[in-house]
């Protein structure tokens, strides 16, 4: 996983519960939290880190998964705000995942593991189909950015997700709609 997740995670976890907690995470998680943003890092460091976060034994990790996506948002729209200017609306900024951001993403961090997106838009009621498929099998992260970023947009999003890599599906689908 590339160290710019592990930036942006630290600078959420310092944010909501302090420089404190970031470090009792550290410790907890056994790491010593040196992440350069063009680092790679175990998938499995990130998720010790997420295991280790205050009140863990409340959320669970899907959930801190989704919440730390939509905290990232914001911060992500101030490092890269080329990646949202030019969108009005969440589906014009998603639909932009595999042609615009990704491509950039990659020339930026040249060995990064992308999740691969596909989407429909079925005519009934404005919803958006988002097919997710990655290795990682994120997609409450997915869901997350999705949300935050309907947040950055003034919208809001209901998700859901009839199909799931976790269940066994070929990908997962996040059907999105807005409101």
């Amino acid at each position: 996983m590339k160290g710019i997740i592990f930036n942006l995670f630290e600078e959420v976890v310092v944010s909501e519960h302090g420089d404190d907690a970031w470090e009792d995470m550290l410790e907890r998680a056994g790491t010593d939290g040196v992440y350069t943003a063009v680092g790679s890092y175990p998938d499995g460091e990130f998720i010790a880190l997420l295991q280790a976060m205050p009140n863990a034994s409340g959320p669970s990790p899907d959930d801190l998964l989704r919440w730390f996506g939509a905290k990232a948002i914001p911060l992500l729209a101030r490092r890269y705000p080329v990646f949202f200017e030019g969108h009005s609306s969440t589906k014009s900024f998603l639909l932009t995942l595999n042609d615009i951001i990704h491509p950039e993403v990659r020339k930026l961090y040249p060995d990064a593991d992308v999740p691969v997106f596909d989407f429909d838009t079925p005519s009934t009621n404005g919803s958006l189909v988002v097919g997710y498929r990655s290795g990682r099998q994120l997609c409450e992260l997915a869901e997350g950015f999705i949300q935050g970023a309907a947040t950055h947009f003034a919208e809001s999003v209901s998700i859901e997700q009839p199909q799931c890599m976790h269940r066994g599906d070929e990908r997962c689908e996040l059907v999105c709609t807005f409101g």
